[in-house]
């Protein structure tokens, strides 16, 4: 992947469409008036989004386009970053993929607040924002990784990585050094854990109800060492593990309790994103490739080859059923594949704009949500076969997707200098989705 750090930038700033200059109706200073002013100023409810206002809080009587003109013109001149992707393979892929019925509700919206901001540092990772309750979501805000309560409407700081970072406790026989100014690149919250990956190769680990950093240390001296993804997961053996990919092109496994290195496998590419089948038997691995592959999660060894991809990949999410993967890439495609037969992919599914590189299913499996680099998030539904989606419609980059363990809700981070902010979806209490697409 490019090594890139990425400024964060108002799309409606940067495109000039205001009719007059209201910056400072949006500044920083806005931010140091007492919280329920605050408050009152920047977040969006859903009996106010009901009766008119823009879910963002964007005041567009103040601009010379509409929101329906402004979407059209982002749509038309918004650049999608690709590596290799040729015109020919895009006209191909604009035939291939799957036609889909659009505008369904499967989660409404439930609350937007600008009191917490999400923030990215590389353009092409956005695993960035994890729900541990409807109620309880953690996000990055620069150097802050920050606790938003649903319940409280508040935030709070929970880690800051921009100051120096030193175990709680040295444990025998293993290398663990302070860090300090952490560019946090991915994260995930599971099983009472905070695990944070660096941009310069960093990893840390949190308890969630303990103060301080349990573990942390730099897990490759190369300069292009990006820690891509982590994640948490329980093993075959019932033992947790903490499993990283980096730019490096090297995958590694650690013990959840000890932190000692389990595994480590080396590929041919940097590793972009992997993530592990339920049954915790099997890697997908993804990176600087057009090919996915499949590896056995003890050995490494790699067991099938998913090729379809035209550019390199940056997202996956196994189906709870542990059958189906979904795999993102930046030839604007979700490629699902049934890992029974792995020849080709049994569905394409497409964006509006760009690369996808986010994608969640819901714990039960009913739904998939698949983000773009900026501006929409979609919702399919499994049980339609991918057929039937609801499209969220945004503007701003996307920091990261996450459903609630019980499926209640759907938050999105999103990344802008003016309105970056949390959003909140809830799902729709007179559907009754119980059942698994296979």
């Amino acid at each position: 992947m490019e090594q890139f750090n990425s400024d964060e930038v108002s799309y409606l700033d940067a495109k000039s469409i205001r009719a007059t200059k209201n910056d400072s109706d949006f500044s920083d200073s806005d931010f140091e008036d007492d919280f329920e002013t605050k408050k009152m100023e920047t977040d969006t409810s859903a009996q106010e989004a009901r009766n008119g206002k823009d879910i963002q809080g964007i005041q567009w009587e103040g601009f010379k386009y509409t929101r329906d003109e402004f979407r059209e013109t982002r749509l038309k001149q918004y650049e999608n970053f690709v590596n290799i992707l040729t015109p020919s393979s895009r006209e191909k892929l604009d035939k291939e993929h799957r036609q889909v019925e659009k505008g369904k509700n499967f989660y409404e919206f439930q609350f937007n607040t600008r009191l917490v901001t999400s923030t990215i540092v590389h353009f092409q990772l956005r695993n960035l924002v994890w729900a541990t309750s409807k109620h309880d979501v953690y996000l990055m805000q620069n150097y802050s990784l920050m606790h938003w309560s649903s319940l409280l409407q508040r935030g709070k700081e929970v880690v800051n990585v921009a100051r120096s970072v030193t175990p709680i406790q040295k444990l025998p026989g293993l290398f663990s050094e302070p860090l300090s100014r952490v560019q946090v690149s991915s994260m995930a919250v599971k099983e009472n854990l905070i695990l944070l990956g660096g941009f310069n190769g960093e990893l840390l680990c949190k308890c969630v109800n303990q103060p301080g950093v349990a573990f942390c240390t730099r897990l490759s001296t190369e300069d292009n060492a990006i820690t891509n993804t982590v994640d948490i997961y329980p093993s075959p053996s019932g033992s947790l593990r903490l499993i990283t990919a980096n730019n490096d092109c090297h995958i590694r496994v650690f013990d959840a309790q000890s932190f000692t290195l389990v595994s480590e496998f080396a590929f041919d590419w940097s590793v972009n994103n992997t993530s592990v089948s339920p049954d915790g038997n099997l890697l997908a691995v993804l990176g600087d490739s057009t090919e996915c592959l499949i590896s056995d999660s003890h050995s490494g060894k790699v067991i099938s080859s998913l090729k379809g991809h035209k550019d390199y990949s940056f997202a996956s999410a196994w189906h709870p059923n542990g059958l189906i993967l979904a795999t993102g890439n930046q030839d604007t495609t979700c490629r699902l594949w049934d890992i029974r037969n792995p020849s080709e992919s049994f569905a394409i599914l497409k964006g509006n704009m760009g690369a996808i590189r986010g994608l969640k299913f819901t714990p039960e499996g009913r739904f998939l949500a698949m983000a773009e680099p900026a501006d929409f998030v979609h919702i399919f539904d499994t049980q339609s076969g991918f057929l039937q989606s609801q499209e969220i419609d945004l503007f701003g980059e996307i920091a990261g997707i996450s459903f609630s363990p019980d499926t209640e809700a759907l938050y999105v981070g999103v990344a802008d200098r003016t309105y970056g902010s949390l959003m909140e979806y809830k799902r729709r209490k007179d559907n009754h989705y119980m059942d698994s697409f296979f």
